[in-house]
């Protein structure tokens, strides 16, 4: 295994494109800032126009930000996946947490037209819709380690991950069809993905969920880079593979169901974020591609979030538009050039 000092230029340059990708961020959008007062705004010096700080300061922040934590810990979740099941093509939401999550929502949007009164609480809002959502995703993260607790196989667990996502998958297709167009406008809107929808106290409760979701990941490298040539060489190294597997599987709940929960079900970042960093970082050491696609997921999801926003335009794309139509031509490259896919 390298050192991490071995990589300290490549490093370097990815958080000087983070820290850049920042800026140019919150800098576009539909109100054109000139760069000087944004720059003046962050550093809270005054500006031409006070309107301009308060939108960079109760919009722009808090949004890109919110991109920044989406695109680490779909990245981080993702290669979490990747290693635990050996499988390139895994990706954080393969488990049915996602879907758990879609599953929350949809109850709480669609539910009404099915079920008359019994899911008519309250207002739906986007706090609302992040609590049931985050439920969701927790119910099925329990039943998913209640069968890993079982199940020795990790390629059955997969499978039975899978099997979670088509039955929360069927059950919102059963609401699909018995609710009006306007419930089902809404449910698709909130499945297309937004990261601009969270104000600074959901930023901070969606950090705190992440950090205890990356600090498991950290906790969790020996035995991924153990699991790497199988879980037969990690017995003999003295990894248990039940408790480990349980630890990956629930940082990987708590980062992708944290996400669903605020900014929606968002694809293909977790699945092609780990396979562009081994691109630049030639290793499979945990030590060096947890915190390396930590900053280029961050990345990924700012640029995509500034193609979303049409700078200088009112309108904002779908985010999950964006990441699919970057991911999945990357995927495809990958997979016809054949290298850094297989573990």
């Amino acid at each position: 295994m390298q050192s991490p000092k071995t990589y300290k230029v490549p490093f370097t340059l990815l958080l000087t494109v983070l820290i850049l990708s920042f800026f140019v961020n919150i800098s576009l959008g539909s109100v054109a800032i000139p760069l000087m007062d944004t720059l003046k705004s962050i550093f809270n010096e005054p500006v031409t126009n006070e309107a301009w700080s308060y939108i960079i300061w109760n919009y722009r922040i808090p949004k890109a930000l919110t991109a920044v934590l989406v695109g680490s810990g779909l990245a981080l979740s993702g290669l979490l996946m990747q290693t635990l099941f050996r499988n390139p093509l895994a990706g954080p939401f393969v488990l049915g947490i996602s879907s758990g999550a879609s599953l929350g929502a949809a109850l709480l949007i669609m539910g009404s037209s099915l079920f008359t009164g019994l899911f008519s609480f309250g207002l739906v809002n986007d706090v609302s819709l992040a609590i049931v959502s985050s439920i969701g995703s927790f119910l099925v993260l329990l039943a998913v380690m209640a069968v890993a607790s079982k199940v020795k196989d990790t390629m059955a667990l997969l499978i039975i991950g899978l099997m979670f996502g088509s039955i929360t998958a069927a059950v919102v297709s059963v609401l699909s069809y018995f609710t009006n167009a306007e419930k089902l406008q809404q449910y698709i809107y909130w499945s297309f993905g937004s990261l601009g929808n969270l104000s600074w106290s959901q930023v901070g409760l969606l950090f705190v969920i992440l950090a205890v979701g990356v600090l498991l990941s950290i906790v969790a490298i020996k035995s991924l880079n153990a699991m790497l040539l199988g879980e037969n060489y990690a017995r003999s190294l003295g990894v248990d593979i039940i408790k480990k597997r349980f630890l990956i599987i629930l940082a990987t709940g708590l980062l992708a169901g944290g996400i669903t929960a605020f900014a929606g079900p968002i694809a293909f970042v977790g699945l092609a974020v780990p396979h562009l960093t081994r691109q630049i970082f030639n290793t499979t050491d945990h030590k060096i591609l947890v915190p390396a696609v930590v900053l280029y997921g961050a990345i990924l999801m700012l640029v995509c979030d500034t193609i979303a926003q049409l700078p200088t335009s009112a309108n904002v794309l779908p985010i999950n538009a964006i990441t699919s139509i970057i991911g999945a031509p990357v995927i495809i490259w990958l997979l016809v050039r054949k290298r850094n896919m297989v573990f």
